[in-house]
């Protein structure tokens, strides 16, 4: 098994193979009914105001490395956090990290996996899954037992996503790369799988219930993949991809997740030639600053793909794509192969110590990230 040498594919593998636990842990429930919650609002409250001004305070005490730190997602292949990951949460030098099936199985196995992590960082790590439902669940037991297509309404879907998130949070999680906001298109749309079902309507109604489901327990939830990657008919883990074409239905669920104050985005590494002829939208100032940010008003922390993706991969290596991806808006690098880190971490911090413009970028990435941290009570 080549985990490294192919990191989007153990991403995949690791991804089935907690799905593929679930039969020996049939003596977990995962249906049970966790009663609907109130739809919310954006969070302009004066907590969130008071934890935007607290982070902007915080960042200024990180060193250089620190900040650059804030801006990776480390990964690795062992079921406690090696030496290696323990010095970098330490030394605050890695915003947290992902985790796979091939990590941990049973709920005592999670368990010690993520208080390895946060032992070393003092609470204060970000642990990502990536728990969309049925075949895609990290953590098998978590649930939802379905995929999303499959989930029901939006009642449905936000009493599975409550329970799913209480579970999650119980062995040490605290974000979840999911939902998939994209709407399907096309002759044999690579994520039909994975999307809910319906129109761009309904499946934004049912976006928003999951976030609102994760949100009610206080799990930070992710809508996927910005601006949308509903009508590409192959993967990007495996392949560049164009999504040519007017936006207008695919944007839809990502409006209502914004709207819904979702704390994450995660980005697309399709390319959309009518939004930016040149670069993959990952790595596009047009789509990631021009769009999300400003014309959609964005104001959570913005996460990359699988940094290992083929479609990155086919631009040039992680340290490079990295830097375009930061300097085109995003705030976190996700790394699914554990060595990549080494690469981008020195190349960031060579890049920010020859530009102020640069530092200033990233400075504002960090302290968007510590306020997520300090939004999920990491800090109290």
């Amino acid at each position: 098994m080549r985990l490294s040498a192919d990191p989007a594919a153990r991403r995949r593998l690791a991804l089935l193979t907690g799905a593929g636990l679930v039969a020996l842990l049939a003596g977990v429930a995962v249906g049970a009914d966790v009663g609907g919650e109130e739809a919310s609002e954006r969070d302009d409250s004066p907590a969130s105001k008071a934890r935007e001004e607290h982070s902007s305070q915080a960042v200024d005490r990180l060193s250089l490395r620190q900040q650059v730190g804030q801006l990776t997602i480390s990964s690795f292949p062992d079921p406690l956090a090696p030496g290696y990951v323990r010095r970098r949460l330490r030394a605050q030098e890695t915003a947290g990290v992902i985790l796979f099936g091939l990590n941990a199985a049973i709920r005592s196995e999670w368990l010690r996996l993520t208080r390895s992590v946060q032992r070393p960082a003092h609470g204060r790590a970000l642990v990502m899954v990536d728990q969309e439902g049925g075949a895609v669940s990290t953590v098998a037991w978590a649930g939802p037992t379905r995929s999303q297509p499959e989930q029901g309404g939006p009642a449905a879907v936000r009493r599975a996503a409550a329970l799913a998130a209480r579970r999650l949070l119980g062995a040490g999680i605290n974000v979840n790369l999911a939902p998939v906001a994209d709407v399907p298109g096309g002759a044999a749309p690579a994520l039909r799988s994975r999307a809910f079902a319906g129109g761009p309507g309904s499946i934004a109604a049912r976006t928003r219930a999951s976030i609102e489901g994760m949100s009610s327990v206080g799990v930070a939830a992710t809508a996927k993949h910005f601006p949308g990657l509903g009508r590409a008919q192959v993967n990007t883990d495996d392949s560049s991809v164009d999504v040519p074409g007017a936006l207008d239905r695919d944007l839809l669920p990502f409006r209502e997740a914004i709207a819904a104050d979702v704390p994450l985005v995660m980005l697309s590494h399709a390319r959309y030639p009518d939004l930016d002829q040149d670069r993959i939208a990952s790595q596009s100032p047009a789509i990631v600053t021009g769009l999300l940010r400003r014309e959609l008003g964005f104001d959570g922390v913005i996460v990359t793909d699988s940094i290992e993706a083929q479609a990155v991969l086919d631009r040039s290596g992680v340290a490079r794509a990295a830097e375009r991806s930061i300097r085109a808006g995003a705030d976190l690098i996700l790394t699914t192969g554990s060595a990549s880190w080494n690469q981008i971490h020195p190349w960031l911090m060579r890049r920010a110590r020859a530009s102020s413009a640069f530092r200033e970028r990233i400075r504002e990435s960090a302290a968007r990230v510590l306020s997520l941290k300090e939004r999920l009570g990491l800090f109290g």
